[in-house]
């Protein structure tokens, strides 16, 4: 059986990306592609339990090296558990965050090299890279604006904008070392104006 297709969905909080993520999946669906919808961290029993523990805004003593590995568990259960079973079936697996968001948050924001989150997430994701990722940019500050109008934030929304210009530095970075891959969109537009451009990118991978 022909193996499925992994699109990876990333950005800051506040890209518009949700929005975008609910499209594609209508249109792989349009297509006659059977579709499994998975986020990160969560997605299974388990990570969504270190989900809760992650993103809980009361463990601000969190340290980075716990919070990476932390991440890397929840990755590892959903690859096992779920996005290599269905890519193995066939299906299209389209995926809120993945280890792109890892290197952003926990390498260009927390600082931990870039070298051991590879090495720990090389076990985690266990040799599934996505096929295609759309990374949604959009400047810090505008982003901010929108998950103002949110009424909840959690422990890594809740960060300083520091840290967030950092994030937002380290998804330009990834994107302009891996070109083929990571699709960068312009976030600051109309719905219909990203979608566009999205939507003529995956007619040209699934038709």
């Amino acid at each position: 059986m022909k193996r499925g297709l992994f699109i990876t969905i990333e950005g800051t909080d506040g890209s518009g990306k949700t929005t975008q993520m609910g499209l594609i999946r209508d249109y792989v669906r349009s297509a006659g592609c059977e579709v499994v919808m998975v986020r990160e961290p969560g997605g299974t029993r388990i990570s969504e339990r270190i989900r809760n523990v992650i993103l809980d805004p009361e463990y601000t003593e969190m340290s980075a090296n716990a919070e990476m590995l932390l991440y890397a568990a929840s990755r590892a259960q959903l690859v096992a558990e779920t996005v290599r079973p269905a890519l193995e079936q066939g299906k299209i697996v389209i995926c809120d965050r993945f280890i792109d968001s890892t290197y952003a948050y926990q390498g260009f924001g927390r600082g931990i090299e870039l070298g051991v989150l590879e090495s720990v997430n090389n076990i985690a994701v266990d040799g599934i890279i996505p096929d295609i990722t759309f990374f949604f940019d959009l400047d810090p500050e505008l982003a901010l604006g929108r998950r103002i109008a949110s009424t909840a934030t959690d422990r890594i929304e809740n960060e300083k904008m520091e840290f967030h210009r950092k994030v937002h530095n380290g998804y330009v970075q990834l994107a302009l070392k891996y070109p083929d891959r990571i699709r960068r969109i312009d976030s600051s537009r109309s719905v219909e104006a990203i979608w566009d451009e999205v939507r003529q990118v995956l007619g040209d991978i699934i038709g």
